[in-house]
């Protein structure tokens, strides 16, 4: 009779052993796929939302120094044409300030007048320009640098 105790004993201890193992490789089992669902999820977020929100921050940098950039050019522009319309003024006054007689001032303001109207126009297609050429390349790194015509 003790033969069949110790019997039964190491039955039910191997079966235990079993259930046991066979419960612990269920549970790793279950744990590996719960670490790789989490690394997948890991991987589609940082697909679709690191590296997009990344890429975004990099274009609005790179966007933001074309804005700078253009900023400056537009800026050195206007001073060059407020420094060629000031000379001719300036030229036109003593030109006139030379003239022999009313109708030689006349003439002399006259030709100031129409070559200021004259490049008025063209300071104003300059400036149009590059504020057209400054808004393409600040755009550009927002479409992923596809920029459009070139003028």
């Amino acid at each position: 009779m003790a033969d069949d105790i110790q019997q039964a004993i190491d039955g039910n201890d191997a079966a235990a052993h079993g259930a046991t193992d066979q419960a612990a490789g269920a549970a790793k089992s279950t744990v590996d796929t719960l670490r790789q669902g989490a690394e997948q999820a890991r991987n589609a977020f940082n697909d679709h939302v690191v590296e997009p929100a990344k890429r975004a921050g990099e274009a609005l940098k790179e966007s933001g120094q074309k804005i700078a950039e253009g900023s400056s050019a537009l800026g050195s522009k206007l001073i060059d044409q407020a420094e060629t319309n000031t000379s001719q003024a300036f030229a036109a006054m003593r030109a006139a300030a030379s003239a022999k007689d009313l109708s030689e001032v006349m003439r002399i303001q006259g030709d100031y007048l129409r070559e200021q109207g004259q490049r008025s126009m063209n300071q104003a297609r300059e400036v149009s320009d590059l504020i057209m050429q400054f808004g393409r390349n600040a755009v550009a790194p927002l479409r992923g640098g596809q920029d459009g015509p070139q003028n």
